[in-house]
């Protein structure tokens, strides 16, 4: 009996690339073509993971429908996959997604490193506005 779609089949067969240069044309910003690339490869969920973005967030950037802010997603990106890295006062050199992840992180007295980082993000100059 069937129950559904058959696992990791696309509706219409298209690759995510091919879905992205249609909803955003052809030469596909570098950033972009990797993330799509790499849902290709594994699968939405996945690439999700690896850029901190759940399956469908994915799936709506590639198809150009996202309304959320895509330079943090841009950013994401290039430090998850593209190895974009930042220096930071109390880590030293980390990924840009790292730096994204800790800049939303709370204020926490009970942790003398979190308070450090808390701290240095409010003036750092890699800090998003």
């Amino acid at each position: 009996m069937n129950r559904g779609p058959v696992k990791n089949s696309r509706p219409g067969g298209k690759s995510f690339v091919e879905k992205a240069i249609d909803a955003h044309g052809a030469p596909l910003p570098d950033w972009l073509h990797e993330l799509a690339q790499l849902a290709d490869a594994t699968d939405l969920g996945a690439a999700g993971e690896r850029i901190s973005y759940s399956r469908s967030a994915v799936s709506t950037i590639i198809s150009g429908k996202y309304l959320g802010d895509l330079n943090r997603v841009e950013q994401m990106v290039r430090g998850a996959l593209m190895a974009l890295t930042v220096e930071c006062p109390v880590l030293g050199e980390i990924g840009r997604d790292r730096c994204l992840a800790e800049q939303k992180e709370p204020f926490r007295a009970t942790s003398r490193h979190r308070a450090q980082l808390f701290h240095a993000c409010k003036t750092c100059p890699q800090r998003r506005k």
